[in-house]
């Protein structure tokens, strides 16, 4: 785990801090940044969100999908807690907090773009740091390629109608035009041409250039978050002055949704008697979130300014800590788990 990988939250509250600043003080060039928009789309946090997704793109490879019928329960659970459980515990948990628990200290309207930016993280799982937390927990790396490539495929097709339907659910205006292209934008076209790149990459007869290449772009790639998270604090400054505690309401339901989700995919883990070089990545692919594409879909759904943006982004601070105490968990409870990979 590289330097800004290991720190990113402390780089994501350094930026914090600057955003907020830089915001009071120079607001003029934080509206003019938020005018520079094509249909609904920034540009700049556009680039910026291409800079982050396309080098984890380049290092997903779709021909592990062949081995697919390999040891089928480690991906059963993976896809099960991805899609059939996380996306509505997260919508549960965000409309108990803020409709309910947090409804005398947060505005409706605002309560009701937190509850959004809950869900879009909850609907989208974990893409690039999963080898990070596989590796950490020394999980079998070629399974983790399997579910990781499965469950790109599966969110071309599934991100936008769960979505709709979560937010739907919650009274939330769904533009769907906008959901689809977000979708196109941020998932299928980066996979495109990560897919494109490494198999140029790999036709040189070199099979460690693709690796290469996506080390050379992985502080790229966290310079691009960060960037964005001083244009979003900038942009939301002046809200976040007037109500800082609005991060620690945000933070207590993803904290819940995070520990519980791993508690229940490790549990039923056990259950299933797998190995736990397949369990500890299986539970951890499940609990993470792919956060920069739930930033970009809010932005383009909900606006630069939006609550939705800033609990998007507020997940992005809660993440790595709260993943690395999990891989501590994981490594911890290593036997109460079999050995034997068969």
């Amino acid at each position: 785990m590289g330097l800004f990988e290991r720190y990113l939250s402390v780089w994501v509250g350094l930026c914090i801090i600057a955003g907020v600043v830089l915001g009071n003080g120079l607001p003029g060039v934080f509206q003019a940044v938020a005018q520079i928009e094509y249909a609904h789309v920034n540009l700049v946090v556009a680039v910026l969100i291409w800079v982050m997704i396309y080098p984890m793109m380049v290092q997903i490879d779709f021909t592990a999908i062949k081995d697919i019928g390999q040891k089928p329960k480690g991906l059963f659970l993976t896809l099960v807690v991805n899609w059939l459980i996380k996306p509505f515990t997260m919508a549960a948990l965000g409309w108990l907090f803020f409709k309910v628990l947090f409804a005398g200290w947060v505005d409706p309207q605002s309560a009701t773009e937190y509850i959004a930016g809950m869900i879009l993280l909850g609907v989208a799982p974990c893409t690039a740091m999963v080898f990070v937390w596989s590796q950490l927990t020394n999980g079998d790396p070629n399974y983790t390629l399997v579910q990781v490539s499965v469950n790109d495929v599966i969110m071309i097709f599934a991100f936008a109608p769960i979505a709709a339907l979560l937010l739907g659910v919650t009274d939330i205006a769904v533009p769907w035009e906008t959901l689809f292209i977000s979708v196109l934008l941020y998932v299928l076209l980066p996979l495109i041409a990560g897919a494109i790149t490494r198999r140029r990459l790999e036709s040189r007869g070199d099979a460690g250039q693709a690796d290469a290449f996506v080390s050379a772009l992985k502080p790229w790639s966290v310079i691009g978050l960060l960037a964005t998270v001083v244009l979003l604090f900038g942009f939301q400054a002046e809200r976040i002055i007037d109500d800082p505690l609005v991060i620690g309401l945000i933070a207590i339901p993803l904290l819940i949704q995070t520990y519980g989700i791993f508690a229940m995919a490790y549990g039923a883990a056990r259950a299933l008697n797998l190995p736990h070089n397949i369990a500890a990545p299986a539970c951890l692919i499940g609990t993470s979130n792919f956060f920069e594409l739930a930033v970009a879909v809010a932005i383009s759904l909900f606006g630069l300014n939006s609550g939705a943006a800033l609990a998007t982004v507020v997940g992005v601070l809660v993440e790595v800590p709260v993943m690395l105490s999990l891989v501590a968990v994981a490594n911890r409870t290593k036997h109460w788990f079999a050995d034997d990979q068969s």
